[in-house]
């Protein structure tokens, strides 16, 4: 699967990075970096998942990657 991020959602809550520090990072201007990425192997897709369902501003999706 692919993370795919709408920035003109994002405010940079950071829910995402919470929940998933090495895929999703906000930086010091508030703007969030893809740290990993954009596939994501199943071994991380757990928790990566939860990251997404967690904006809440659903700047976060995921596409299939097949």
């Amino acid at each position: 699967m692919k993370i795919q991020i709408d920035r003109s959602r994002c405010t940079g809550i950071g829910m995402c990075e919470a929940l998933s520090p090495d895929y999703f990072e906000v930086d010091d201007d508030g703007v969030l970096q893809l740290i990993a990425g954009p596939d994501v192997p199943e071994s991380a897709a757990d928790e990566v998942r939860a990251a997404v369902k967690a904006c809440p501003k659903v700047a976060l999706s995921l596409e299939d990657a097949s």
